[in-house]
């Protein structure tokens, strides 16, 4: 981490690093829920930040990678190649629309009917089965993963760690976390990150970072050559969804509104949208 000038987060941290073993599961959950809170609330005007910067890039990838491959292990991935092949295709093309590499990203889909997706720090994202039985074709599945790309071009899980950084309770959490071969808390700091419904832990991102993501994800699915109408039609289909799709709205709530700042945006995202060919 970051050292703060002043007494605070160097010395605390080599403190805490000798106690993180003794903090129980329990209050590890609460005291996150808590700092979560506090990120959210935190988190204000047209983006989302602070001004925070407690916690590095390079110690939030390293969170992330770390959930990621707990993640991996403790679910399977589908065997449907159909899936499989789908979000292959389509992450490839998102990413090479903002002009990074897709052999550098991870995009996987997991065996479970939970109609959810997420972005991990480390360029890592995962969807759920059960998201295919509502993004019904490839421009739908790309709203989804230009979303979530959005959520890490923006940087929002290092925006919440660094949130939760602020307090002495969230560095303990933290250092705990990122202490060199404990790996007792990844799922729980996976629900920071922003991949912890897996795990039971739905701390959602923030109105504005959804926003934020939102509009950064229909222009990555525009610039890829993805009909960005499709982002619309996702959502209403969620909405029609209903009680089939409780995940994935409990971490991404009020569609009106949504649905509200994609048409206001759309102008902007068909100007930029060529059909892509074959």
């Amino acid at each position: 981490m970051c050292v703060c000038h002043g007494s605070g987060f160097h010395h605390e941290h080599e403190t805490i690093k000798d106690r993180a073993g003794s903090l129980s599961r329990r209050g590890f959950m609460v005291a996150l829920v808590g700092v979560s809170g506090t990120a959210l609330v935190g988190c204000v005007g047209g983006g989302t930040g602070l001004g925070l910067n407690l916690v590095s890039s390079e110690e939030v990838e390293k969170l992330g990678i770390q959930s990621w491959e707990q993640l991996r292990a403790e679910t399977p991935a589908s065997t449907n190649t159909t899936y499989q092949r789908a979000l292959r295709q389509v992450g490839s093309d998102i990413v090479r629309a903002i002009g990074q590499d897709p052999a550098q990203w991870e995009m996987v889909v997991f065996a479970s009917k939970e109609t959810n997706a997420f972005a991990l720090p480390g360029k890592k994202i995962g969807v759920y089965e059960g998201m295919f039985a509502v993004a019904e074709d490839t421009n739908q599945l790309a709203a989804v993963v230009g979303h979530e790309v959005g959520h890490n071009q923006a940087e929002h899980s290092r925006e919440r760690l660094n949130s939760a950084a602020a307090t002495s309770m969230g560095q303990q959490l933290l250092a705990a976390a990122l202490q060199i071969g404990n790996v007792g808390y990844a799922t729980e700091i996976a629900g920071l990150l922003g991949a912890g419904i897996e795990y039971g832990v739905i701390l959602p991102y923030s109105r504005n970072q959804e926003l934020e993501a939102d509009s950064i994800g229909l222009m990555n699915m525009a610039r890829a050559g993805y009909d960005p109408r499709a982002a619309i039609t996702l959502w209403q289909n969620m909405q029609a969804a209903g009680q089939r799709a409780p995940e994935f709205l409990s971490t991404h709530p009020a569609p009106d509104s949504r649905i509200a700042a994609l048409e206001a945006k759309m102008p902007e995202a068909l100007s930029v949208y060529k059909p892509r060919v074959g």
